[in-house]
């Protein structure tokens, strides 16, 4: 990739880039309701403070385009029986779409958790109509694995989830190749 694109943990300073950027209901739309429309600055300045609790359970990076953050990418690991996965979510700022960014950020942050966390599955769930993202999961080196039929209701609209999952052992043959 020839632009200046880079993973690393949210700042304060990223706070009127995340403002602007998020404040998007094209962006919004392929998105849990807990990532509001609008996006205000106190929005970003919540955002922010949470990625710095704590919490072991979660992973967030800002994706920045020479040091200002155009979006965002992130993992829960998961808990219980569930304790060897990891669910990611990712979004991009609008008007960087369609030139690979996600793709290349999406590979590095699945090469970055197999390295550093002892887990055997990191999957996705998109809205059905976020074709986009179905893209980017097949071109990072996941396989479809299931549709789950009008299990989300985003915008008053019930919609299909599609659940895309990479694990371990495709990992090593895709990204060591």
């Amino acid at each position: 990739m020839n632009i200046n694109i880079n993973m690393r943990n949210w700042h304060i300073k990223d706070i009127p880039s995340l403002t602007e950027f998020a404040n998007n209901k094209s962006v919004s739309d392929n998105l849990r309701d807990a990532f509001p429309f609008p996006y205000t600055i106190d929005d970003a300045r919540r955002f922010i403070k949470m990625t710095k609790n704590k919490d072991k359970t979660k992973i967030f990076f800002a994706i920045v385009l020479d040091d200002k953050a155009i979006g965002g990418i992130g993992g829960h690991i998961m808990g219980d029986v569930y304790r060897k996965n990891i669910e990611i979510g990712y979004w991009l700022a609008q008007p960087f779409w369609g030139k690979g960014i996600i793709t290349y950020c999406l590979k590095k942050f699945v090469h970055y958790l197999y390295e550093n966390y002892d887990i055997e599955r990191i999957y996705a769930e998109t809205y059905e109509n976020n074709v986009g993202s179905h893209k980017v999961l097949l071109k990072a080196g996941f396989t479809h694995e299931a549709t789950l039929r009008k299990n989300v209701i985003k915008n008053n609209i019930l919609l299909n989830t599609h659940v895309y999952s990479i694990l371990k052992e495709e990992y090593v043959k895709f990204y060591k190749k």
